[in-house]
């Protein structure tokens, strides 16, 4: 009885140990979660996610941007001459 005695000790022990590697667990995942980034053991975001861009908008960005720079390019040549 004596090893049976000792391995309910041991496994007391462990579930000790355990139970505060998930509370470290917990606290690390919580702070993860308030810091706004990062992901969850089953792959999701945690926090803020990130924000989408339609195609439209980003077309739009695209035709403005490259006005631009046909307006500065066009006043650099003009300025050569």
């Amino acid at each position: 009885m004596d090893i049976l005695a000792a391995l309910r000790q041991e496994e007391a022990k462990l579930q000790k140990q355990a139970d505060a590697a998930k509370q470290q667990l917990d606290t690390v995942r919580a702070a993860i979660k308030i810091l706004g980034r990062g992901a969850a053991s089953n792959g999701e975001l945690i926090g803020k996610r990130r924000r989408v861009m339609s195609a439209a908008a980003r077309a739009k960005i695209s035709k403005a941007t490259k006005e631009r720079w046909a307006k500065f390019r066009a006043a650099k040549a003009k300025g050569k001459r």
